[in-house]
């Protein structure tokens, strides 16, 4: 195996989300999933993705033609099977798991906070503790409680209020976590939701999407405050989804597109936040060569299940990018929806080459996530896509780990030797 050079105390782990996971939520995408599941999967039956979709995704259950894989519902049960995948975690050689807290369970109505879901989740810490896994904890990964979305969801003015209300008491309740992140790929949010208008609340409003911005960075300002006000020892940051951009030509005006691409999705939520980061988090998947005026015009050679293109040497820059900032970087989702378990392995090498080479130049790297341990529900795409180191089988619940996941052990050991032997 090729040697990739890692420092000691490096955070190894995957991740997860609390509505793609945990089964038996109650929030905004629980409602809007059964409002779109027949159309979704009507959708899928006129216009079947073209690229990578194996026939496991139609063979197994449930199928994307079917509106039941367009319901969360039980998703993985890990609401109850949390330890045992926890166990799977510890014998992958992971020693830190990402993961997120249900606001809806917590906050079911305004301002009455479910002691017993509190509970759950200081079990959940507790067993993560016990195995010896660090637990990075997310408080908004997209979903929201009915009564935040009637009064506006992330359009309200209110938000920021409320969310940073519900940060607070986690902290207080939680102390047991010391890395929290705030929000979960704001911007992802922000074009799915409201500038292309796929998910809820289907807005497709330009002017929607830049109030958005303004109040989802006021919500992680405030949050960050909030947490620091009941444990000034928290690391606080939040999820950023960044894209590898770059020109498809010398033109000035496909130089200039690609620019402008680059500042909506990478930069302009960051100069929103200005330095409430005491870490920054990476999350890695897409790469785009862009054409004037907006063409994306990728060679695609390497794809996933889902057709998006496989492009590790794109993590680099994006790290060099970051590291100007001289604070510590994990990298909290890098992952391949790949039902057949042959691309997985080498995805996750090629990328670890590319973060290995970042830390040899003296960016700050202190942990990779990758996404994600279990197969789950992956929004309004449904379960077909596989993006899990452990295979779901949806019918019985049981857990299968792939190869991939025993080759990412390996990884993981024998950077751990490296480190105890480098000077």
């Amino acid at each position: 195996m090729e040697e990739l050079n890692f420092p000691k105390n490096f955070f190894w782990g995957s991740a997860t989300s609390a509505h793609q996971v945990e089964g038996g939520n109650h929030n905004d995408w629980t409602e809007w999933e059964k409002e779109n599941a027949l159309r979704l999967a009507e959708n899928a039956r006129l216009n079947p993705p073209q690229e990578g979709f194996s026939d496991y995704n139609l063979k197994n259950y449930p199928s994307p033609l079917q509106k039941e894989n367009y319901i969360s519902g039980r998703a993985c049960d890990h609401y109850n099977r949390f330890r045992e995948d926890f166990d799977i975690a510890k014998s992958l050689g992971h020693n830190a798991h990402r993961f997120s807290i249900e606001w809806s369970r917590i906050e079911p109505e305004e301002g009455k906070f479910d002691e017993k879901e509190i509970e759950h989740y200081r079990e959940v810490i507790k067993a993560l503790r016990e195995r010896g896994l660090e637990p990075f904890g997310t408080l908004w990964h997209w979903t929201i409680p009915l009564w935040m979305r009637d009064k506006g969801g992330a359009e309200s003015r209110e938000f920021p209020k409320y969310f940073s209300r519900f940060s607070k008491k986690m902290a207080e309740s939680l102390p047991e976590i010391k890395f929290w992140m705030t929000l979960n790929e704001p911007t992802s949010v922000i074009a799915n939701s409201y500038k292309r208008g796929l998910w809820p609340p289907q807005r497709k409003s330009i002017l929607s999407a830049l109030r958005v911005f303004k109040i989802l960075a006021s919500a992680h300002i405030e949050a960050y405050n909030a947490i620091h006000s009941v444990n000034l020892d928290a690391e606080v940051g939040f999820g950023n989804i960044m894209n590898f951009v770059e020109p498809y030509s010398k033109n000035p005006l496909t130089v200039l597109a690609a620019k402008f691409r680059n500042y909506w999705s990478n930069e302009y939520f960051l100069k929103l936040t200005g330095d409430t980061h005491d870490f920054y988090a990476l999350q890695y998947y897409f790469h785009f060569k862009i054409a004037f005026p907006q063409k994306i015009k990728n060679k695609n050679k390497w794809t996933s299940d889902m057709g998006w293109e496989i492009y590790p040497e794109g993590i680099y820059p994006l790290l060099k990018r970051i590291g100007k900032y001289k604070k510590p970087i994990y990298i909290t989702e890098n992952g391949v929806a790949d039902a057949k378990d042959i691309h997985r392995e080498k995805f996750i090498k090629e990328h670890l080459k590319w973060v290995s080479k970042a830390l040899q130049e003296g960016i700050d790297v202190r942990g990779y996530f990758y996404w994600s341990l279990l197969d789950n529900f992956e929004w309004d795409k449904g379960f077909w896509p596989r993006f899990g180191l452990v295979e779901i089988d949806y019918k019985t619940m049981e857990r299968h780990i792939r190869p991939s996941a025993w080759k990412f052990k390996e990884i993981i050991q024998k950077s751990e030797e490296l480190s105890k032997v480098a000077p």
